[in-house]
């Protein structure tokens, strides 16, 4: 029988914190190490998800720490994915199909037949591989959940992994909360915690070097590292905590362009502007007030988990009738995946999948009717961008590398523009069509996500928009973003002491 991989395990003092990018920097590390490496995540809840190349459906943050480690992702990588919805329910992806919406009391009875599942993913992954890197969620401190959680010290437990435990300065307090958190935790749980890491330094590590000191002191637990603030981001955010945060154009100076995302209560997939936000000399806000749309050179609508009842937000805080507006005016306003379907002319929901509204209009700017089923897309796609009016335009041609997560399918009008020559998907050549425009071009929707981790779409894009505007493109634009991921470790490795972080995996750097 093949032997079982070790496991090593990142918790944190809570959300936000930076756990999954530390995974996603140790899966790069030991991967370059010469380890064959795997993440694990037993159970997420994100809005951020991605698609296997077999069609399931796993958190993103998982699927980036897999590219990290040189792997292809898997369902085992995050074999329990709720997906938050409208009315304090979740829907449940299992080895990434989804199998219902709950409420968290449905949940938790479910829990115990969901720990065998956690259990059998994990043990595939270690056979397969020579490290599993396991991340937590929250803290492992929400003593409330220490009965029924399935996903911190419960899979430490599972794994026999040591812990490597995450506190973020930048928020304050991070003493206090690793000795709190520290403190919580039962006897043998606290023992397996074998190094304490500090994230999200400003400054010089001189400065914090009495209170590590005393810190280890007080618990017995050595201090690994203290990774530095990352300007930019380089793994995908997993939760809309991220989104409160104000960024300044990337290399800094005034704005080019303005991006407006619309923050919809139930946004969805929120990474897919990440590589626009990277680019120099564009700033993306992130919005919820119809005046902070007035200056965008592009208003852009994001996927959503709850497309009906967003909808409905987007009346409510008069943000409907300034996308119109916008729209009127000739500015571009283009929509993805639940953002394209409220572009739309109506939204019907006949077997109340999403709403108990059979059915509701929609902002009317493109000719598309979309209609939900129980059944969910989920799928890889490759396409070429058409000739087609509008922002992508001068992109056509070229090929992209996208996926496809959503309810629901759209009837679009005859004789609309489509936006890409679907070619492929889940691997199997096809002929068909994705996104429409308006015919002026200005208004546009797509399923696809992942579109501006395209060089020459995005390119495309920034330069429509500059011209738009009446401003000089920058010759950056749409250039190759290159391997994030190196950069990343690159900072993270000098960061840690990594020869103290493998030991505790039995391991050492480099392989033997």
């Amino acid at each position: 029988m093949t032997e079982l991989a070790p496991c090593l395990m990142v918790q944190g003092t809570g959300s936000g914190v930076g756990k999954s990018v530390l995974t996603a920097a140790l899966c790069r590390l030991f991967a370059r190490a010469g380890y064959r490496v795997a993440p694990f995540k037993s159970q997420n809840m994100a809005l951020n998800a991605s698609v296997t190349a077999d069609g399931g459906e796993i958190g993103r943050a998982q699927a980036a720490q897999a590219e990290a480690a040189g792997v292809e992702p898997s369902v085992d990588m995050n074999p329990i994915l709720l997906k938050p919805e409208a009315g304090d329910r979740s829907q449940v992806v299992v080895r990434g199909r989804a199998v219902g919406t709950v409420d968290w009391r449905e949940y938790g009875r479910m829990q115990p037949r969901l720990l065998p599942i956690v259990a059998e993913s994990l043990e595939r992954l270690r056979r397969a591989h020579d490290l599993v890197l396991i991340e937590g969620a929250g803290s492992p401190a929400e003593i409330n959940l220490t009965a029924t959680e399935i996903v911190n010290m419960r899979v430490a437990r599972l794994a026999d992994a040591r812990v490597l435990l995450v506190g973020d300065i930048d928020r304050g307090g991070v003493f206090a909360a690793l000795v709190g958190t520290l403190a919580l935790l039962e006897p043998a749980d606290r023992a397996r915690v074998g190094g304490f890491v500090v994230n999200k330094f400003r400054g010089d590590a001189e400065v914090l070097r009495p209170g590590l000191e005393e810190l280890t002191a007080r618990t017995g637990v050595p201090v690994l590292g203290v990774v530095p603030w990352i300007d930019g981001r380089l793994a995908p955010a997993e939760d809309s905590l991220d989104l409160d945060s104000p960024r300044a154009p990337a290399g800094g100076g005034d704005a080019a362009l303005e991006i407006a995302v619309v923050r919809l209560p139930h946004v969805a997939n929120f990474d897919d502007v990440e590589p626009l936000a990277e680019e120099p000399g564009v700033r993306v806000r992130w919005v919820t007030t119809p005046d902070a749309l007035a200056s965008a050179d592009l208003v852009l609508l994001p996927g959503s988990k709850s497309t009906v009842a967003d909808l409905d937000w987007l009346r409510a805080r008069g943000l409907a009738a300034a996308i119109r507006d916008a729209a009127a005016a000739g500015r571009q306003v283009l929509g993805i995946c639940g953002g394209f379907q409220m572009l739309g002319e109506a939204v019907l929901d006949p077997e109340g999948v999403e709403s108990p509204a059979p059915s509701r209009e929609g902002l009317r700017l493109l000719p598309v009717v979309t209609t939900f089923s129980p059944s969910k897309t989920t799928v890889r796609v490759r396409a070429r961008v058409a000739r087609a009016p509008g922002p992508f335009d001068a992109a056509a041609g070229s090929e992209v590398t996208a996926y496809e997560i959503h309810a629901g399918q759209t009837r679009v009008a005859p004789d609309a523009p489509r936006l890409f020559a679907v070619l492929e998907r889940a691997g199997a050549p096809t002929v068909d069509a994705d996104g429409v425009a308006s015919a002026s071009g200005n208004v546009a929707g797509t399923y696809l996500h992942g579109l501006f981790a395209n060089d020459a779409l995005r390119g495309a894009l920034l330069r429509h928009l500059a011209a738009h505007a009446g401003r000089a493109p920058d010759p950056r634009w749409g250039a190759s973003r290159g391997d994030p991921y190196e950069r990343l470790a690159r900072v993270v490795g000098a960061a840690l002491d990594l020869q103290a972080v493998a030991r505790l995996a039995g391991l050492a750097v480099p392989r033997a």
